[in-house]
């Protein structure tokens, strides 16, 4: 180099205080200072050859458009450079020693500001070609040296230096490749940067779709390529899998892929996955969200908590929008309302996605169901903006199909009898449990199809959706009017005379006490002697409650309906008619007998004595 007159001049006050707050406060992760420089190289790159496509000449036409990093550990240096447009000595004092624009100075002053006042909620939208990005460098660096060359023919070459501090140095230099090239000298904290494995761990993190070749130590680094930028008729089967292998460090097949491009109302170019399998249903811990967010093919958020919903957190993929206003780090979303459209157009393109899926492949999407479905039950039980779409993604087995099989709720509506007043569904542990006990008997009886819901955040979204197209959603363990009623049969058993009926409900309800709140004769029941209704929500909801008080022993008052045409519950009234004291203690059975077909005796040990002196009775009389 020749002996040149060096230039020192002062950093602008705005940016000696962005300087310092971006060195010690900002960014959380050190790592990303290798982002934005490679992102800054890029863009130098694309516009060069957006300028060499637009027939503009520039110097040195022929050389590659790639991006170069070097690591030297004996000199413990790190060097980023590209064959991009370069900077003139103007540019280098307007985009590394000055703020021009009045909205950026206003950014740097709220920044200031917001820092003192300890805030990090700032609304940030600058990205710098050589601006903002750049000083991310003197986190890891004591000294940067930029060499640049301008495409612009005849431009001379310059050197800048700086050392972070209150001002920097500009002064001719004999380089004559078109371009940039930056020079960190390292920190000693920093020295890890000046090893290639290290760089090469960078780049696969946040730079592995820069759109031009990064080569590390003269290997290419960026090996993957941004597929999601391509046309669908472009990317072949394999590869698809192969990208979805890398960005989910998975070894399975995708399930389901959705690959889209919108333009309004928001420009989107995503690639979004479904994996081969759901880990959490064997136990494995909580899955962390697996959507990348980019802008420009260069990663803004890994793993983005903003741009989908937690009951997304099974889906994998990427999300490029170029237009993300990013905060100064680009590690926190600053414009809200902007951040929730996006995620509100991403999570309802893959709801619609996943209903096409369901009409046109039942049988796949019933193994989706049975694999993921949790996740669209959270959806539906937490996400009420996507509420409708999700309810629609529902899936029950019902008495009317076979074990395992599941329909949807279109389809339960599209199937119901004419005279059918609501959508019904009866809650149990299992298809066994259900089947089993007193609730599902008039269904049976009049050929109604009933939901089985088997978890309590069934239950949950049933009771709070409580209409689906027009039709009320009730429980069978309600008291509802809404509930089919039984027809009384040619020939059978006659009940309890109705003059009997009121004294002997009266009794019951007397001898029951606080444990009900009313005893009826019942309209429902085919078989059964008798069952408990609630007044609100299902019964499973009682026993969640109960859990969560640690109030085993007290089962919550419900209403009694017991059937007059039981042989058991005649037997009480003629036990009742004779004063004989077993009929209380029969009374009393029948009650938690019917508890526990309604799942609400947690602890059933209250009652053994009880069904002791029963059997005994039951043996012991001729």
């Amino acid at each position: 180099m020749t002996n040149n007159h060096v230039e020192t001049r002062e950093f602008q006050t705005e940016i000696r205080q962005l300087l310092d707050i971006v060195i010690n406060s900002l960014y959380t992760d050190r790592d990303i200072f290798l982002r934005e420089l490679i992102s800054n190289a890029a863009d130098a790159t694309e516009k060069l050859r957006y300028l060499k496509l637009s027939g503009n000449e520039v110097n040195d036409p022929d050389l590659p458009l790639e991006i170069f990093i070097n690591t030297d550990e004996t000199a413990n240096t790190l060097t980023i450079s590209d064959n991009g447009i370069g900077m003139t000595k103007e540019e280098l004092i307007e985009n590394l020693g000055t703020i021009a624009h009045s909205g950026s100075k206003e950014f740097i002053r709220h920044l200031a500001e917001a820092r003192k006042e300890g805030s990090s909620g700032i609304d940030l939208s600058l990205i710098g070609q050589f601006g903002v990005g750049f000083y991310s460098a003197f986190m890891v660096a004591e000294r940067v040296t930029l060499y640049t060359r301008s495409y612009t023919p005849g431009a001379e070459s310059w050197i800048w230096t700086s050392d972070g501090s209150g001002n920097y140095s500009i002064e001719k230099s004999e380089e004559t490749r078109r371009g940039t090239r930056i020079v960190l000298s390292l920190k000693e904290d920093a020295k890890s940067y000046g090893k290639g494995e290290d760089i090469k761990r960078i780049i696969k993190q946040y730079s592995s779709f820069v759109p031009y070749p990064v080569n590390v130590n003269g290997e290419k680094a960026n090996t993957v390529e941004a597929i999601w930028t391509k046309n669908t008729s472009q990317i072949s089967d394999q590869e698809y899998t192969d990208f979805y292998k890398y960005i989910a460090n998975a070894f399975e097949e995708p399930f389901y892929r959705l690959h889209f491009s919108s333009d309004a109302p928001l420009s989107i170019k995503a690639l979004l996955f479904v994996p081969g399998e759901n880990y959490e249903r064997f136990g494995f811990s909580r899955m962390e969200r697996g959507v990348n967010l980019f802008c420009k093919k260069v990663l803004i958020q890994e793993k983005s908590e903003a741009i989908v919903p937690e009951w997304m957190r099974f889906v994998r993929g990427v999300i490029d929008s170029e237009e993300l206003p990013l905060n100064i780090s680009r590690e926190t979303l600053q414009d809200n309302a902007l951040v929730s459209k996006l995620n509100k157009v991403v999570t309802g393109r893959f709801l619609k996605f996943l209903d096409e899926q369901a009409k046109d492949d039942p049988a796949k999407y019933k193994e989706f169901w049975e694999k993921f479905g949790n996740f669209i039950k959270e959806g539906a039980a937490t996400d009420f903006v996507h509420k409708d779409a999700l309810v629609k993604l529902l899936r029950f087995e019902s008495n009317q199909s076979g074990q395992g099989e599941v329909i949807s709720l279109e389809s339960y509506v599209e199937r119901m009898k004419e005279d059918q007043k609501a959508i019904y569904y009866i809650s149990g542990s299992s298809r066994e449990v259900i089947e089993s006990g007193p609730y599902l008997e008039i269904f049976r009886d009049k050929g109604i199809e009933v939901l089985y819901s088997y978890e309590t955040v069934d239950d949950y979204i049933l009771d709070n959706l409580h209409e689906f197209k027009g039709k009320k959603i009730v429980a069978a363990e309600q008291d509802s009017e809404d509930l089919p009623e039984a027809d009384l049969r040619q020939g059978e058993d006659e009940e309890i005379p109705l003059e009997e009926q009121k004294p002997f409900l009266d009794w019951f309800k007397e001898t029951l006490g606080t444990k009900v709140t009313e005893v009826r004769s019942s309209k429902r029941l085919v078989d059964s002697p008798a069952v408990v209704l609630s007044s609100y929500g299902t019964h499973s909801m009682q026993k969640m409650m109960q859990l969560m008080n640690k109030d085993f022993g007290n089962v919550p008052a419900g209403i009694l309906e017991v059937n007059t045409r039981s042989p058991i519950i005649k037997g009480i009234n003629e036990l009742r008619k004779a004063n004989d004291p077993f009929a209380a203690a029969a009374a009393q059975q029948v009650l938690e007998t019917a508890q526990i077909a309604a799942g609400l005796i947690l602890d059933p040990r209250s009652m053994v004595n009880r069904l002791y002196s029963i059997l005994e009775r039951a043996v012991t009389t001729k």
